[in-house]
């Protein structure tokens, strides 16, 4: 399926170059634009109970092009290339993260090809057929179908994937004509796997936030169980300072099941690792600070799952804008599992990006 879609792509970009006059087409490409970032990363991760201590130390850089409009008609590829100095290799040394065609009217665009896609319950880069219609300046519907996926960034460059043997479709609505209110159903079905649909709704104002969601899944497997996961937030800021707390619960039997495994916008930790679990209950906080150009954050939560089984991870982020294309970021992780000593670690990474 990715040959399919690439040439579906390739298709495109072909009857478009025949299908205007060249001086068109020209302008177009002209008038594009050009993006990127050059990242430099660096890990080091000391693990307890006798594991191996992990070491990263990787230098990536994106490329995009992305050409003008003509005829409500674009297009646009990205790039993705790293090399691993210290620790793990990637599994690729380069990867074509984006390659599509889109059409692009007011209240109507339709895009194919591979793109990145960061919906509740569906991530990193896709290749996807992805229609956006706009009903009313309230409403936005998102209809999608999804075959491939891949993640690439700072400390992965991965390949695409098929997520199912036949795909998956997606349907995200969001509705806004409430004030400081948007509700946000949605459904997904991976062909002969699962559907699982949800509603999120937030609240917004100048001071106050809420999240409510909760979300289920039918699983079409009979050796799996149904899924579920609950996620209540509350949050509020003033003066650069930001506080949050919240509440995530997960199907005592299955815990998300099928819903996470395309990508999760829930879980607030850097690792989280059975946030997600069976029977897992999640009680977190963080508090941020903002002054000029520097961002505090810390994050401290605990889970309780499975049969007495409990984890603790504290996450702490500092980053600095030197510029408005240079920027540092550090991030410093303390994970518990209790009873495991051998999954307990302490990690400290740093990012350098430049981005143009």
């Amino acid at each position: 399926m990715t040959k399919k879609i690439s040439l579906i792509t390739c298709g495109l970009l072909l009857s478009t170059n025949m299908a205007f006059a060249a001086d068109s087409i020209d302008e177009a490409f002209k008038t594009g634009t050009v993006s990127g970032d050059i990242t430099g990363y660096s890990l080091k991760q000391d693990n307890k109970g006798g594991t191996k201590d992990g070491k990263l130390t990787a230098l990536t850089g994106g490329l995009s092009y992305e050409t003008a409009s003509f005829m409500n008609l674009s297009a646009k590829a990205s790039f993705r290339a790293g090399h691993v100095f210290d620790g793990t290799k990637f599994n690729n040394d380069s990867l074509m993260t984006e390659a599509y065609v889109k059409y692009a009217q007011d209240a109507f665009s339709i895009s194919v090809g591979r793109q990145a896609i960061d919906l509740e319950w569906l991530g990193d880069y896709n290749e996807s057929v992805v229609a956006a219609i706009t009903p009313t300046a309230d409403t936005s519907i998102v209809l999608g179908y999804v075959n491939q996926q891949a993640a690439a960034d700072e400390d992965e460059i991965g390949k695409f994937d098929e997520i199912t043997e036949d795909g998956a479709y997606v349907l995200d609505i969001k509705y806004s004509g409430i004030k400081n209110v948007e509700l946000n159903p949605y459904f997904y079905s991976a062909v002969d796997v699962a559907e699982f649909y949800g509603l999120k709704a937030s609240y917004s104002s100048d001071m106050f936030g809420a999240v409510a969601q909760y979300a289920a899944s039918s699983e079409d497997v009979s050796t799996k169980k149904d899924g579920s996961i609950a996620h209540i937030e509350l949050s509020t800021s003033i003066a650069g300072l930001s506080l949050a707390t919240g509440y995530i619960k997960t199907d005592k039997d299955a815990g998300t099941a099928s819903i996470s495994a395309y990508g999760d916008n829930i879980s607030p930790f850097d690792n989280g690792a059975n946030t997600y679990s069976a029977d897992a209950k999640t009680v977190y906080g963080s508090v941020g600070y903002t002054i000029a150009a520097v961002e505090l954050g810390a994050l401290y939560g605990e889970t309780d799952f499975g049969v007495n089984s409990e984890e603790k991870e504290l996450n702490l982020t500092a980053s600095y804008s030197i510029s408005d294309n240079l920027g540092l970021g550090l991030l410093y992780v303390d994970y518990d599992l209790e009873g495991s000593s051998s999954s307990d670690y302490k990690a400290l990474s740093a990012t350098a990006s430049y981005t143009f």
